[in-house]
C-alpha cells in the first residue's frame, strides 16, 4: 500500500473526514503534517500544491488534493488502484 500524507489542521471537518474514507479502504497509516502549528509546513504545503486550504492529500508521489477531490477519486473508482499501486 502506498504511504499517505496529509496536510491537517487540528479542528478541519474535512481532514477528519479524508481520514475516515482513507481508513475505510484499508489505510492503516497517515503522516498527518498539522500546519496550524508549523508555520513551514503551512509555506512548503503552498509552495507544493499551490493551495492554501486543508486537507491536501497525497498517496505516494501523487497529490490528490483536498476532501472533496479524494471523494470524486473514490467515485471514478480511482482511489482503491491508486491506493494499492506498487
Amino acid at each position: 500500500m502506498q504511504a499517505v500524507k496529509m496536510y491537517t489542521t487540528a479542528v478541519c471537518p474535512y481532514c477528519i473526514r479524508a481520514k475516515q474514507i482513507l481508513k475505510s479502504k484499508g489505510v492503516e497509516q497517515i503522516e498527518e503534517v498539522r500546519i496550524d502549528t508549523d508555520p513551514d509546513a503551512r509555506n512548503s504545503m503552498m509552495e507544493i500544491t499551490g493551495r492554501r486550504t486543508v486537507p491536501q492529500i497525497f498517496i505516494g508521489s501523487t497529490h490528490v488534493g483536498g476532501c472533496d477531490d479524494l471523494v470524486a477519486l473514490d467515485a471514478q473508482g480511482g482511489l482503491v488502484p491508486l491506493l494499492n499501486a506498487a
